[in-house]
């Protein structure tokens, strides 16, 4: 069923379980599902009733972090120079990747291409956003692809929290921004 055909009530209870489901893979990428039910405050049935396996509830909240990434994207250039907004949603990026560390095998097995087409392709336009804006202000380089900028920050996803992983987002973000002619 899709999400606009449900009732606000089983709407409402949907959303509560993606975001409970969002910190507790965060906290824990082994929590069960019966914990993530008890702490949304729903039963087993309501939470399979929507997501009838761990893989799926996974996928909605890979695809909700993505989506708010996707929406940020204009948000943040009209608050700030295109230099800045790129930065700043490039930590957020980095932000997302720590809390999915320990999920990757899991949710990239579980994505079915229809999955991957409608979150790469978004995430790639985001970017554009950014290029865009920032050639025209000139402090981005022009003819940069946006999918060469997503491919290499893929690496931010792949750091591992414990080892310094804030800091060597940092250094990976700035790499990222200095190739991209950022003064």
């Amino acid at each position: 069923m899709a999400d606009d055909e449900l009732r606000s009530d089983a709407r409402a209870n949907r959303d509560r379980i993606v975001e409970i489901a969002r910190d507790a893979f965060a906290a824990d990428p082994d929590v069960s599902m019966n914990a993530i039910a008890k702490a949304a405050g729903v039963g087993a049935g309501t939470l399979y009733r929507h997501f009838a396996c761990r893989e799926a509830l996974l996928i909605a909240v890979y695809r909700k972090e993505i989506q708010a990434l996707v929406d940020l994207a204009p948000v943040l250039l009209a608050r700030h120079t295109p230099l800045v907004a790129f930065r700043h949603w490039c930590d957020r990026l980095a932000h997302f990747g720590r809390m999915k560390q320990g999920l990757a095998a899991v949710l990239h097995a579980a994505m079915s291409d229809r999955d991957f087409q409608e979150t790469y392709w978004p995430m790639v336009e985001a970017i554009a956003q950014f290029l865009r804006a920032g050639e025209a202000s000139g402090e981005l380089r022009s003819g940069v692809e946006a999918e060469d900028v997503l491919l290499l920050l893929g690496a931010l996803w792949r750091i591992d929290p414990k080892k310094g992983g804030k800091a060597q987002a940092e250094r990976l973000i700035g790499l990222v921004l200095s190739g991209l002619g950022a003064r």
